[in-house]
Protein backbone atom coordinates (compact mmCIF):
# COMPACT_ATOMS: atom_id res chain seq x y z
CA UNK A 1 0.00 0.00 0.00
CA UNK A 2 2.82 2.61 1.42
CA UNK A 3 4.79 1.55 -2.28
CA UNK A 4 1.47 2.41 -4.56
CA UNK A 5 0.70 5.72 -2.56
CA UNK A 6 5.20 6.60 -3.43
CA UNK A 7 4.09 5.81 -7.41
CA UNK A 8 1.22 7.52 -7.27
CA UNK A 9 3.01 10.67 -5.34
CA UNK A 10 5.68 10.54 -8.10
CA UNK A 11 3.08 10.11 -11.00
CA UNK A 12 1.45 13.02 -10.08
CA UNK A 13 4.74 14.82 -9.80
CA UNK A 14 5.86 14.24 -13.14
CA UNK A 15 2.30 15.66 -14.84
CA UNK A 16 2.72 18.82 -13.20
CA UNK A 17 5.93 19.12 -14.09
CA UNK A 18 5.40 18.51 -17.50
CA UNK A 19 2.73 21.02 -17.81
CA UNK A 20 5.04 23.63 -16.52
CA UNK A 21 7.51 23.05 -18.99
CA UNK A 22 4.98 22.96 -21.87
CA UNK A 23 3.38 26.06 -20.60
CA UNK A 24 7.03 27.86 -20.66
CA UNK A 25 7.78 26.17 -24.18
CA UNK A 26 4.21 27.70 -25.33
CA UNK A 27 5.22 31.27 -23.85
CA UNK A 28 9.01 31.36 -24.97
CA UNK A 29 7.20 30.43 -28.82
CA UNK A 30 4.73 33.44 -28.79
CA UNK A 31 7.30 35.40 -27.93
CA UNK A 32 10.25 34.38 -30.49
CA UNK A 33 7.07 34.81 -32.71
CA UNK A 34 6.11 38.38 -31.70
CA UNK A 35 2.84 37.62 -30.16
CA UNK A 36 3.87 39.42 -26.69
CA UNK A 37 5.92 41.87 -27.63
CA UNK A 38 3.42 44.62 -28.23
CA UNK A 39 2.76 44.42 -24.45
CA UNK A 40 3.40 47.98 -23.06
CA UNK A 41 3.86 49.58 -26.26
CA UNK A 42 2.17 53.61 -26.45
CA UNK A 43 0.90 54.05 -29.80
CA UNK A 44 0.09 57.95 -30.83
CA UNK A 45 -3.68 58.81 -32.12
CA UNK A 46 -3.81 59.18 -35.86
CA UNK A 47 -5.21 62.56 -35.13
CA UNK A 48 -2.54 63.18 -32.75
CA UNK A 49 0.47 62.56 -35.24
CA UNK A 50 -1.48 64.97 -37.76
CA UNK A 51 -2.01 67.55 -34.81
CA UNK A 52 1.92 67.46 -33.99
CA UNK A 53 2.76 67.33 -37.99
CA UNK A 54 1.02 70.64 -38.46
CA UNK A 55 2.59 72.40 -35.14
CA UNK A 56 5.80 71.38 -36.28
CA UNK A 57 4.57 73.78 -39.78
CA UNK A 58 3.57 76.21 -38.14
CA UNK A 59 6.45 76.34 -35.98
CA UNK A 60 9.01 76.56 -38.91
CA UNK A 61 6.45 79.15 -40.72
CA UNK A 62 7.02 81.40 -37.70
CA UNK A 63 10.45 81.37 -37.31
CA UNK A 64 10.90 81.94 -41.03
CA UNK A 65 9.34 85.67 -40.41
CA UNK A 66 10.93 86.22 -36.77
CA UNK A 67 13.31 89.49 -36.42
CA UNK A 68 16.09 90.07 -34.27
CA UNK A 69 14.71 90.45 -30.73
CA UNK A 70 12.07 88.30 -30.82
CA UNK A 71 11.58 85.38 -28.84
CA UNK A 72 9.42 82.34 -29.88
CA UNK A 73 7.96 80.05 -27.18
CA UNK A 74 5.94 76.90 -27.84
CA UNK A 75 3.64 74.87 -26.26
CA UNK A 76 3.24 77.56 -23.33
CA UNK A 77 1.47 76.42 -19.97
CA UNK A 78 -0.02 79.32 -18.05
CA UNK A 79 -2.62 79.32 -14.88
CA UNK A 80 -4.18 82.13 -13.17
CA UNK A 81 -7.07 82.57 -11.06
CA UNK A 82 -7.60 78.77 -10.97
CA UNK A 83 -7.51 78.53 -14.58
CA UNK A 84 -5.33 77.17 -16.98
CA UNK A 85 -4.51 76.91 -20.81
CA UNK A 86 -1.97 75.85 -23.22
CA UNK A 87 -0.66 77.64 -25.67
CA UNK A 88 0.75 76.12 -28.94
CA UNK A 89 3.24 79.39 -29.83
CA UNK A 90 4.01 82.86 -27.88
CA UNK A 91 5.92 85.41 -29.46
CA UNK A 92 7.12 88.05 -27.51
CA UNK A 93 8.92 91.13 -28.86
CA UNK A 94 8.92 95.44 -29.02
CA UNK A 95 5.58 95.37 -30.45
CA UNK A 96 3.67 93.12 -27.63
CA UNK A 97 2.76 89.73 -26.85
CA UNK A 98 1.22 87.42 -29.22
CA UNK A 99 -0.41 84.17 -29.22
CA UNK A 100 -0.40 81.75 -32.54
CA UNK A 101 -3.15 79.01 -31.86
CA UNK A 102 -2.42 76.20 -34.48
CA UNK A 103 -5.11 73.53 -36.25
CA UNK A 104 -4.88 71.38 -38.95
CA UNK A 105 -8.12 70.69 -39.12
CA UNK A 106 -8.62 69.07 -43.05
CA UNK A 107 -12.05 69.13 -44.94
CA UNK A 108 -14.99 71.99 -44.87
CA UNK A 109 -15.74 73.52 -41.88
CA UNK A 110 -18.99 74.76 -41.11
CA UNK A 111 -19.64 77.47 -38.33
CA UNK A 112 -20.27 81.09 -37.32
CA UNK A 113 -16.97 83.30 -35.45
CA UNK A 114 -18.75 83.16 -32.08
CA UNK A 115 -19.87 79.61 -32.08
CA UNK A 116 -18.64 77.51 -29.78
CA UNK A 117 -18.16 74.42 -32.02
CA UNK A 118 -17.61 73.88 -35.74
CA UNK A 119 -18.72 71.13 -37.72
CA UNK A 120 -15.77 69.09 -39.72
CA UNK A 121 -17.07 67.74 -43.37
CA UNK A 122 -14.29 65.14 -45.07
CA UNK A 123 -14.88 63.25 -48.06
CA UNK A 124 -12.61 59.95 -48.38
CA UNK A 125 -11.00 58.88 -51.71
CA UNK A 126 -14.24 56.46 -52.15
CA UNK A 127 -16.64 59.33 -52.02
CA UNK A 128 -18.06 58.46 -48.53
CA UNK A 129 -18.27 61.79 -46.27
CA UNK A 130 -17.53 62.20 -42.34
CA UNK A 131 -18.66 64.96 -40.20
CA UNK A 132 -17.16 65.87 -37.03
CA UNK A 133 -17.80 68.48 -34.02
CA UNK A 134 -14.66 70.63 -33.35
CA UNK A 135 -13.98 73.39 -31.06
CA UNK A 136 -14.13 77.00 -32.52
CA UNK A 137 -10.78 77.97 -32.37
CA UNK A 138 -11.43 82.06 -32.54
CA UNK A 139 -13.39 80.89 -29.13
CA UNK A 140 -10.40 79.17 -27.85
CA UNK A 141 -7.77 81.25 -28.69
CA UNK A 142 -9.95 84.45 -26.89
CA UNK A 143 -9.82 82.14 -23.92
CA UNK A 144 -5.68 81.79 -23.99
CA UNK A 145 -5.47 85.95 -24.33
CA UNK A 146 -7.65 86.38 -21.22
CA UNK A 147 -5.73 83.83 -19.06
CA UNK A 148 -1.93 84.78 -20.22
CA UNK A 149 -3.00 88.96 -19.96
CA UNK A 150 -4.07 87.66 -16.07
CA UNK A 151 -0.80 85.71 -16.17
CA UNK A 152 1.20 88.46 -16.75
CA UNK A 153 -1.26 91.14 -14.95
CA UNK A 154 -0.27 88.78 -11.85
CA UNK A 155 3.08 89.38 -12.05
CA UNK A 156 2.92 93.07 -12.20
CA UNK A 157 3.02 93.34 -16.11
CA UNK A 158 0.45 95.08 -17.82
CA UNK A 159 0.55 94.56 -21.15
CA UNK A 160 -2.31 93.67 -24.07
CA UNK A 161 -1.79 90.16 -25.73
CA UNK A 162 -3.66 89.56 -28.99
CA UNK A 163 -4.29 86.75 -30.32
CA UNK A 164 -4.77 84.38 -33.89
CA UNK A 165 -5.53 81.10 -35.37
CA UNK A 166 -3.33 79.53 -38.05
CA UNK A 167 -5.48 77.14 -40.15
CA UNK A 168 -2.80 75.05 -41.69
CA UNK A 169 -5.50 73.80 -44.62
CA UNK A 170 -6.77 77.70 -45.27
CA UNK A 171 -9.93 76.87 -45.08
CA UNK A 172 -11.94 78.93 -42.49
CA UNK A 173 -15.74 79.06 -42.34
CA UNK A 174 -15.40 82.98 -41.52
CA UNK A 175 -13.37 85.80 -42.63
CA UNK A 176 -12.07 87.26 -39.31
CA UNK A 177 -9.09 89.36 -37.80
CA UNK A 178 -8.24 86.40 -35.75
CA UNK A 179 -7.62 84.31 -38.49
CA UNK A 180 -3.74 83.95 -40.14
CA UNK A 181 -3.91 82.34 -43.39
CA UNK A 182 -0.54 83.12 -44.76
CA UNK A 183 3.48 84.03 -44.03
CA UNK A 184 2.48 87.72 -44.53
CA UNK A 185 -0.25 87.35 -41.96
CA UNK A 186 1.42 86.17 -39.28
CA UNK A 187 4.59 88.82 -40.29
CA UNK A 188 2.10 91.69 -40.25
CA UNK A 189 0.60 90.14 -36.87
CA UNK A 190 3.65 90.67 -34.89
CA UNK A 191 5.20 93.38 -35.92
CA UNK A 192 2.58 95.88 -36.49
CA UNK A 193 3.29 98.59 -33.93
CA UNK A 194 0.72 99.18 -31.74
CA UNK A 195 -0.02 101.59 -28.86
CA UNK A 196 2.94 101.58 -26.45
CA UNK A 197 6.20 99.37 -27.23
CA UNK A 198 7.47 97.38 -24.93
CA UNK A 199 10.78 98.22 -23.43
CA UNK A 200 13.77 95.94 -23.17
CA UNK A 201 13.62 95.45 -19.56
CA UNK A 202 9.87 94.31 -19.87
CA UNK A 203 10.32 92.00 -22.97
CA UNK A 204 12.58 90.01 -20.83
CA UNK A 205 10.36 90.08 -17.73
CA UNK A 206 7.89 88.22 -19.90
CA UNK A 207 10.61 86.17 -21.21
CA UNK A 208 11.54 84.92 -17.72
CA UNK A 209 8.00 83.79 -16.98
CA UNK A 210 7.16 82.26 -19.70
CA UNK A 211 10.23 80.30 -19.15
CA UNK A 212 9.30 79.48 -15.68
Amino acid sequence: MLIFFIILLIIVFLIITTSRENKNSTNKSQSRNGLSEFIGWIFTPENRRVGIQGEREAVRVIKSVLREGNQLFTNVSVECDGKRSELDAVIVNEYGVFIIEVKNYSGRLIGGEDDFEWEKYKTTAAGNTYSKIVKNPIKQVKRQIFILARFLDCHGIKVWVDGYVNLLERNSPVISNYILTSTFDIDCAIHTEGKKKLTPLEVNKIVELLLV
